[in-house]
């Protein structure tokens, strides 16, 4: 199975048990007995649950199939496979708690940005000026786009994202946002996996593939 919260493939360990003893009808009086059921599994690399439940009847057949409970899915991208694992698991978090609260998605957005700015050399005291360092960067190889630059450099002017400086200990600070802003800092992020992580990568594919002697 693919881990929801980082993306790391690993083999089933399901773990299946009742909510209670109570049996549960399905509305035909000429179907059996069921149970609700729920299984968890722990993703061995980022160390986290998925939880699934299910009605299964006596006989073992599933009446209604798993469902996915938590994380809560959510109609984003599969984060690319080039992406580190610590910093996908920040922006599926961030997805997965944007029905819930949006300032908390806007915050783990921010902390994935600077997580990425870190692992790229741009480091400073707080994330504005990291985000100066990005923009400010003259190598033709690691400079972002136009757009990109007006949307990263629009992340810090959120509503009060400014207010007091985000560094290492404030980079999870939560400000009011609302649903819309909180999800436009993940397609942000989404643009800059590929900046930095997706496009490189297929680049070094590409020269890999042609260099003398490796086809």
């Amino acid at each position: 199975m693919e881990c929801p919260h980082c993306s790391f493939h690993f083999q089933d360990n399901w773990k299946e048990q009742f909510f209670d003893r109570d049996r549960v009808r399905l509305g035909s009086p000429s179907r059996p007995s069921a149970h609700w059921r729920y299984r968890t599994a722990v993703c061995p690399s980022c160390k986290d649950v998925t939880i699934e439940v299910a009605i299964k009847t006596r006989g073992g057949y599933i009446a209604l199939g798993w469902r996915q409970i938590y994380p809560v899915r959510v109609g984003r991208s599969r984060v690319p496979t080039a992406v580190p694992q610590d910093i996908a698991k920040d922006y599926v978090e961030a997805c997965n708690v944007l029905p819930i609260s949006a300032k908390a998605s806007a915050a783990l957005s921010r902390h994935c940005l600077q997580s990425m700015l870190h692992a790229a050399g741009y480091r400073a005291k707080d994330l504005s000026k990291e985000i100066d360092l990005l923009l400010d960067d003259a190598d033709p190889g690691r400079a972002v786009t136009h757009r990109l630059r007006e949307t990263v450099d629009a992340i810090r002017k959120l509503r009060n994202a400014s207010a007091r400086p985000i560094d290492d200990r404030t980079a999870l600070l939560a400000v009011e946002v609302d649903p819309r802003e909180a999800a436009w800092c993940l397609e942000v992020i989404e643009d800059l996996f590929e900046h930095f992580y997706v496009s490189p990568a297929a680049a070094k594919a590409q020269m890999d593939a042609h260099r003398p002697g490796e086809r």
